[in-house]
Parts: structure tokens; sequence; C-alpha cells
């Protein structure tokens, strides 16, 4: 009987917690999948071919854009340097598409308050610096020509296909006209319930074990760990056992956020917990694709830059907030002392649940549930008919651009006008 409170204590924690920040993670997911529907994606290689300070900031910006679970940013940034982006920017496209996306700022403002969001957008770009400048001081030739032909065997990782897709709008409209489209309509929706699909798993584990740290592990231990009562110790500590805990925990992209909570309440700094939710890339399954995608020289080069800029952003975002009284004076984050009950929190969710719903209603009315399937993908699909957009014509979506010739949606969208507008229901 022991065992078994404690088990429904840690489900009960996990499901609180997932019940407050279910409409903040549809808002985000929803946020993510409209910017990525209607900002088109031209041919971005050339734009990353260089490792100067613009191509950086252009890989920055486009990876914002392209939100992804953290496996298909990896699958992507491969993509990418096969096809000629050098590695730099690849590796900077990968980081910004996983830490610098809006459904990641929307849960850390509700989970957490919006001290961490600020954080979020103003501590990540300090990594993506930091990590092109130790790329430019250790990154040698040799290491690219290996990485470069260990990538080009195309050995699979995770979520190839999902990294492979692109379904934003191709007509050339006013924004509110492109989103409205049915065409617009149809690539929100696939964003929403592919991105949904790619990171579930994720945010379940992440509850799961946020639920057993916040029912098992008491806070005054924690509080031990990470010396918090000692704010110098802790301030030195905790940028860097932020990452290793991220490490081993298995969880990445949002689904670290209430662990994040966990951590915060329990007693590590401010950098701490900046720096382990920007250590979803270095997570054991990632480091073995990394190896994978790679060889094991850049894969270690990577790790070791990874971490570092980490830890060095966590204590930048620390010294720079605190003068600023930026950081919370209160360990409250709010995920963790949420219950279920008929409060704005329900209501919320429910529409947010309703709105969801009706997207996921759409996405299977317009014929894309065999892109589901498709997510796992193979890496060298990239390379054949249809790679543009990533489905090609094995999967029935036209041979052109993947899935349809025109807006890349399956069959609904042969029914558009010469202009690229829909053309009715």
């Amino acid at each position: 009987m022991i065992v078994l409170d404690a088990v429904l204590r840690a489900l009960a924690m996990a499901g609180s917690m997932g019940w407050e920040i279910l409409w903040p993670l549809v808002l985000g997911f929803l946020l993510s999948a409209i910017v990525q529907a209607v900002v088109r994606k031209e041919r971005i290689v050339r734009l990353l071919s260089g490792d100067s300070p613009r191509a950086v900031a252009i890989a920055t910006g486009l990876g914002a854009a392209s939100s992804s679970c953290s496996y298909a940013a990896v699958a992507l940034a491969r993509s990418l340097f096969r096809r000629g982006a050098s590695f730099t920017s690849a590796m900077v496209f990968e980081i910004a598409s996983t830490n610098l996306v809006l459904e990641l700022g929307v849960i850390l403002a509700i989970a957490m308050g919006w001290q961490f969001t600020l954080a979020e957008f103003v501590a990540g770009p300090i990594m993506i610096v930091l990590v092109a400048v130790l790329l430019r001081l250790w990154l040698r030739g040799r290491i690219v020509d290996a990485a470069r032909a260990q990538a080009d065997r195309g050995l699979a990782g995770s979520m190839e296909g999902h990294a492979g897709m692109d379904m934003s709008v191709q007509m050339d409209a006013p924004f509110l006209q492109r989103l409205f489209s049915r065409a617009g309509l149809t690539s929100t929706s696939q964003y929403f319930v592919m991105d949904w699909a790619a990171v579930l798993r994720d945010i379940v584990i992440g509850l799961l074990i946020a639920g057993a740290f916040a029912a098992w592990v008491p806070r005054a231990w924690l509080q031990t760990v990470f010396l918090a009562k000692d704010p110098t110790l802790a301030f030195v500590l905790g940028p860097l056992i932020g990452p290793l805990i991220a490490v081993i925990s298995f969880v990445c992209s949002v689904g670290n956020v209430p662990l994040a909570a966990v951590l915060w309440n329990g007693g590590i700094s401010f950098g701490g917990v900046m720096s382990f939710v920007f250590a979803d890339l270095i997570i054991i399954p990632i480091l073995l694709i990394y190896r994978r995608y790679y060889g094991t020289r850049a894969a270690l080069l990577i790790v070791g830059v990874f971490y570092l800029a980490m830890a060095a952003a966590g204590y930048l975002i620390e010294l720079l907030f605190t003068p600023l009284g930026l950081v919370p004076s209160e360990r409250k984050a709010a995920v963790l002392d949420a219950t279920i009950g008929w409060n704005y929190t329900t209501w919320l969710d429910i529409v947010f649940l309703l709105i969801a719903a009706v997207l996921v209603g759409w996405f299977f009315r317009s014929g894309s549930g065999p892109m589901l399937r498709a997510m796992g993908g193979a890496p060298d699909a990239e390379h054949g008919p249809g790679a543009e957009h990533g489905h090609g014509a094995e999967h029935g979506h036209g041979a052109e651009h993947g899935h349809g010739a025109e807006h890349g949606h399956g069959a609904e969208h042969e029914r558009t006008r010469p202009d690229g507008r829909a053309a009715g229901p």
C-alpha cells in the first residue's frame, strides 16, 4: 500500500501539472503552427553556407521560425548540412528551432513566470553567439570533412520524415489571406498536429519525471544538493549541474519545463534553471544520434561546445538579471501548486481543447493522416522526388512538392485557382 500510495501521489502531481500547462501548450503550438504555415521557407542553404555574423543571424531567425521537437531539429540540421550549409549555421539553426520558439516561451511564462520567458529570449541569443565563437575557434577542416562524409552516409536517426516536411503555404498573398485560406488552415492544422505528435512522448515523460520528483524527493534534500543556503556557491554550481541533470533525464523540448519548475522550487539557481532548459539538445539519445550523424569527433565537439555555451549563458543571464531585479525572489512555480477545479485554468483548457479538436479534425478531413506514418521517414528521401517538401510521391501527395503540385497539402489543394487562392470548400 505504501508503494501504491507513492505512485498515485506522483501520478496525481503529474496530472495536475499537465492540466495546468495544457492550455498554454495548445496556445504555444497553435502560434508556432501559424508562423510556420504562413512564413514561406525559400531555399535557405545558400544563406547558411558560411559562419559569418550574417549567416549566424539568418540561421537564428530561420530556426526560431521553424519550430521543431529536438529530434526533428537535429535531423533537419543534418539535412541542411548535407545540402551545403556550414556546420556552424546548421548547429545554430538547430539551437534556435528548439530554444527560441513561441511554445517554450508561453509555457515558461505560465508554469514558472514571465522572468523565465524573458531569460529564454535573452540567454538564447547569448548561447548562440557563444556556440558560433567556440566553433570558429575549435572547428577544424578535417573534422568538418569527416562529419560531412559521415552525414552523407544518410544513416537514420529519429524524426527524419518530420524534419523533411515543409508544409508552408506557397501562394503570394497578404499574411491574413494566406492564413485564412483553405491552404493556410490546412497548413496550420498539419504543423499543429505533427508538432504535437513529435513531442507528446517527451511531454508525458517530463510530467511523470517531474511528478515523481515533486512527490518523492524532499525539498530540503534538493536544497542541500543545490547549495541553496549559500547564494554564491549556488550561483557557481547551478549552470554547471543544470545541463548534466538534463543529460540523464532523457527529456527534451518543452517536456523539461515541469522538471525545471521542480528544480527551481528545490533551490537550483536562476542560471542553473536556464542552462537546464537549454540542454534539451544534449540528452543521451541525441548524443548517440550526433555520433551516428557526424562521427565521434564531431559529436564530442558538439557536446563540449554546447555544454560550455549553455553553462556560460546561465552565468551571464543571472549576472545580468540580478542587478536589474529580474530574478524572482520567491520559489513558487505555479505549475507545482496546481489543482484541478472549476477555475480559469479549467475554462481555458476547455476552450483550447475545442480549438485543438477543430484542428485535428481539419487535419484528418484534409487527407493529411498518412503524414503521421511518414514522421520517421528515411533520411535519403530528402534527395528524391518531392524532397523539398518532405513527403514525395510515395505517399500519394504529388511528385513536385510532396503534397500536391502547388501547396504541398494533398489532393484537397487540387481545387485551387492558378493564383494560389482556394477555390472554395
